[in-house]
């Protein structure tokens, strides 16, 4: 599956949020992930998640699409993902 996270932590936990959602998703801007991911580790990334958060203070949004084939994708500026798909 294709995923899309964005996530807002309060600014002790987002170098944390961060590091563990870039084991998984390819970090596309602050805060703004996205890529293939199976079922198993999608449950992995929101347990890792969820034991940082701070529940009334932190939010975490997922997108969830088949794969990326059904994702069209606009970028204006600089995008990360041009360095990342680099051979």
């Amino acid at each position: 599956m294709y995923v899309i996270l964005t996530y807002d932590f309060g600014e002790k936990r987002v170098q944390r949020a961060l590091k563990i959602c870039r084991k998984y998703l390819v970090w596309v801007q602050n805060s703004v992930f996205e890529g293939e991911i199976t079922f198993a580790n999608l449950e992995k990334l929101k347990y890792e998640l969820k034991s940082i958060m701070v529940e009334e203070e932190d939010s975490v949004r997922i997108y969830i699409l088949k794969s990326e084939r059904y994702v069209k994708r606009q970028v204006m500026g600089y995008d990360k993902m041009e360095d990342v798909n680099f051979l």
